[in-house]
């Protein structure tokens, strides 16, 4: 089915279209004879988690695509309907799913999910523990190797254990892979009561990192904010990690014009990383909130001024390789209070991104007094050559 071709389908570049309606933003990218589907789903008024989860069947079957990566942000009492519809509809264990306290910011269950699938690749599912935690495809450049909802083995040891657990699961996870810590590009970390142990998560992950030698290459973009999950685990994980296929291949480290490096202040995350294929490029730009760049916080209590700051760094980040906000894929807004909802709401309308493919969801951010954090990932055509690293 050419979708690309379809009436009332924005086309911003070849083999590259969006279309949205209500309560669904849709990104493809054909690249070769590899479709990738970039899927936001919000609920319609009234509408239940199951259909959502039936709106998603029939977009799969249209497509005969598979899913690569899901992730649901929602009330937990809402995920064991979310789950037993997952199930009818699609079998036990289709693929992983993280599922994320993130109440919407409004009455619903459910906040929205993100999903990711593919068409015209095969698709491979990994399992560590007898249960499925990764998916991994080729696009016909890279191997890509898309993880979720990876959990410590012990729900009940101590908090910093539960982490390096983690850490080590989805280490074990890329083994199954053919891959290695250093052929990941970015890290999700959904942190249970965040503010209580956020330092010692970063502590753990430094010196796991440390062991691995994971300085010598590129540090991961990441996101690391407060949601609990329905097992009750201290933190659940995820990761996308690549490995090149045919040499034309580009994977680094994007510095934040407007920021220093979150290491300076002891987080070991990048601010964004990119992959470079021929043709196209890939980012992904970590969670993002008001720091200043010196690392210390700004605009306190000051809930307009954090959201114009922060939107001003992403965009920074994305202007420095040759991206902009049109080229975004899928967007997730960290709220702390989900009163404050329609400001950002009205932030997106004065810039014309009322349908970005956007999820608003409360959450903790990583610093008391941050109210608002968001992560992107954008794709888009190569437009220019901008480094002499590249080979395209």
């Amino acid at each position: 089915m050419m979708t690309e071709h379809l009436p009332g389908v924005e086309t911003s570049a070849p083999g590259l279209w969006r279309r949205h309606r209500p309560g669904l933003q849709e990104c493809g990218i054909r690249r070769g004879g590899v479709l990738e589907l970039h899927y936001t789903l919000l609920p319609l008024p009234g509408e239940s988690a199951i259909g959502m989860l039936e709106r998603l069947a029939a977009l799969l079957k249209t497509h005969n695509a598979s899913v690569v990566r899901h992730e649901v942000f929602g009330a937990v009492a809402a995920q064991p309907e979310f789950a037993t519809a997952l199930r009818r509809l699609f079998g036990d264990q289709p693929w992983p799913v993280a599922f994320v306290e993130g109440a919407s910011c409004n009455a619903e269950s459910l906040a929205g999910m993100h999903v990711l699938a593919v068409v015209g690749a095969r698709v491979e599912s990994l399992a560590v523990n007898d249960r499925v935690v990764g998916r991994v495809f080729d696009d016909g450049h890279a191997r890509h190797c898309v993880l979720g909802d990876v959990r410590p083995a012990e729900v009940t040891a101590s908090r910093e254990q539960q982490a390096l657990q983690a850490f080590e699961n989805l280490e074990a996870a890329l083994s199954r892979a053919g891959m290695s810590l250093p052929n990941v590009a970015r890290t999700w970390l959904f942190m249970d009561d965040i503010l209580a142990w956020y330092a010692p998560l970063n502590q753990v992950r430094r010196e796991f990192f440390e062991r691995r030698h994971l300085f010598d290459h590129t540090v991961p973009a990441s996101t690391g904010v407060g949601g609990r999950n329905p097992v009750g685990a201290a933190l659940v994980a995820g990761a996308w990690a690549v490995e090149p296929t045919n040499g034309s291949f580009f994977m680094g480290e994007v510095g934040s014009p407007m920021q220093c490096p979150a290491p300076a202040y002891g987080s070991c995350f990048s601010r964004a990383v990119e992959i470079v294929t021929p043709g196209w490029r890939r980012m992904f730009i970590s969670g993002t909130a008001s720091i200043a760049p010196k690392g210390d916080s700004v605009c306190a209590g000051d809930v307009d001024g954090q959201i114009d700051l922060t939107m001003q760094v992403v965009r920074a980040i994305l202007v420095s390789r040759e991206l902009d906000y049109s080229d975004v894929t899928r967007a997730t807004a960290y709220l702390r209070n989900p009163a404050d909802a329609p400001l950002f709401r009205r932030w997106c309308v004065r810039l014309g991104l009322e349908n970005w493919p956007l999820i608003i969801t409360q959450a903790v951010v990583c610093r008391d007094e941050l109210l608002f954090e968001i992560e992107v990932d954008a794709m888009a055509p190569v437009r220019k050559r901008t480094t002499s690293t590249w080979e395209i």
